[in-house]
């Protein structure tokens, strides 16, 4: 079982949360190597982002703690070429106030979950930083296995960074062949 530090509700995500989702996807964009985007997308298109994923059938989730999105993880598409079908890649992020509580963890256990009752069978973190010891500690926590480093392949805040690839199995993984 997880070791909690905090106890937030997780639950999915509804469009009247967006706007704090907005907000701290705009922190890890303006001062994070987590995301390698250098602007920080405005509500109405984090919107759009958030209704493709909900219309597409994946889990799009929210940690509510005293009241207020602290966090939110979501899971989308690992690439659009039928193939992957059965593959995600994951996304987590938190407010800063929240770091190191025990909330990434709980995201990231009810996200694997939602993903395998979906029926989907791997899952891959794309992180970015390898020095992001946070991310990839968590993602370790919850069973995924290190598959590799991109070196140097985004460049922000005048530096080049890596990308993390971890992959997990999700409910039989590639040990039988689900059915379409």
């Amino acid at each position: 079982m997880s070791e909690l530090k905090s106890n937030p509700e997780i639950r999915p995500a509804t469009e009247a949360d967006l706007a704090a989702v907005t907000a701290i996807y705009e922190q890890a964009v303006r001062f994070g190597t987590a995301t390698f985007e250098l602007i920080p997308p405005d509500l109405a298109e984090m919107t759009r982002r958030y209704r493709a994923l909900a219309d597409g059938g994946f889990p799009y989730l929210v940690a509510v703690l005293d009241g207020r999105v602290a966090g939110y993880a979501y899971a989308g598409p690992y690439r659009p070429r039928p193939a992957y079908r059965f593959t995600v890649e994951n996304s987590v992020y938190l407010d800063p106030a929240v770091h190191r509580r025990g909330i990434g963890l709980r995201l990231m256990e009810r996200l694997i979950a939602d993903c395998e009752a979906a029926g989907f069978r791997q899952m891959i973190a794309v992180i970015g930083d390898s020095a992001n010891a946070g991310s990839i500690g968590l993602h370790g926590r919850c069973g995924f296995q290190m598959i590799g480093t991109h070196p140097s392949v985004g460049l922000k805040f005048g530096r080049w960074l890596d990308t993390v690839m971890m992959q997990r199995a999700l409910g039989e993984g590639a040990a039988t062949v689900p059915a379409d």
